[in-house]
């Protein structure tokens, strides 16, 4: 029997890669969620049967990419939620003319 490809494993992978590459902007921490909740159901599928089903590399490797550029898009914006606040006091603070 020919094995399956497990489903979304390229697009799991692509949006990884993505969500690592544009961390440093705001659609790195969406683009991550996205991956993970698309490897949901492969993940399902092939720890019923992996003899069934071909690409986990890819989908495992998309995982784990999209775990770790929705870490680091949830700290870019932690990081500008401080800076604003930082900003927004130095400014509040200045004399008024």
């Amino acid at each position: 029997m020919e094995k399956q490809t497990l489903p979304n494993a390229t697009a799991v992978l692509v949006l990884g890669i993505c969500s690592i590459v544009f961390g440093c902007f705001f659609i790195g921490l969406a683009l991550g969620i996205v991956g993970i909740a698309l490897s949901t159901k492969g993940r399902k599928l092939y720890k019923e049967d992996p003899t069934l089903y071909d690409g986990w590399g890819s989908l495992n490797a998309g995982f784990i990419m999209s775990i770790i550029g929705t870490i680091i898009g949830g700290l870019y914006i932690v990081y500008w939620i401080i800076v604003g606040g930082t900003l927004l006091t130095m400014f509040s603070t200045l004399p008024h003319n």
